[in-house]
């Protein structure tokens, strides 16, 4: 078994609350590296290695990303609402608004990507351009970093303490299949 120094290890389909959040960390890391390429690069010319970090990042966000919200909002936020308890009709209250935050997040995304594109294609962005890419990643990481504090402090902790074991089960396998894996 190898050993794990500093973070903890990847989560497994079999605890999609886990997966959940270690894909939350991976949103983290890929919305960090658009924001650092496009802060140096103020949308000159890139090196191989921003080339790189930034297509990397962008396709994250284009292919995989979507993959997550559909978790939450296919998968996960459709158990919590057939649950009738007091503490679940608290937490749902929460969700209604995350679900928003997808809308708006997704709405960033698009245009982030087609700048992104852009600046790849052509090589250098134009100013106005440069700016509107960094002024849409800094909004990007607000919305994230409230979104992401309610998930992981209210709505995951709510799930994992009422999801059943065949339900966590059924979860982590539909996350599989929309990844094209089988679990069993």
């Amino acid at each position: 078994m190898p050993i794990q120094i500093g973070s903890k290890p990847e989560s497994h389909f079999g605890d999609p609350i886990g997966l959940l959040t270690d894909c939350h960390r991976r949103i983290e890391r890929f919305l960090g590296v658009l924001a650092v390429v496009a802060e140096q690069a103020r949308g000159g010319a890139l090196d191989e290695e921003q080339r790189r970090a930034l297509d990397t990042a962008l396709r994250y966000f284009r292919e995989a990303a979507p993959k997550h919200t559909a978790d939450e909002e296919e998968t996960l936020f459709p158990r919590m609402r057939r649950m009738e308890s007091d503490q679940m009709r608290a937490v749902l209250a929460r969700v209604d608004a995350l679900e928003q935050d997808h809308k708006r997040a997704d709405q960033a995304h698009a245009e982030v990507d087609g700048l992104g594109t852009k600046w790849l294609r052509s090589g250098t962005l134009p100013e106005a351009d440069a700016e509107r890419l960094r002024a849409l990643l800094a909004g990007l990481r607000s919305l994230y970093a409230a979104h992401i504090e309610v998930e992981e402090g209210e709505v995951f902790p709510a799930a994992a303490r009422c999801l059943r074991a065949g339900e966590r089960k059924t979860a982590g396998e539909e996350m599989a299949a929309r990844r094209g894996f089988a679990t069993r």
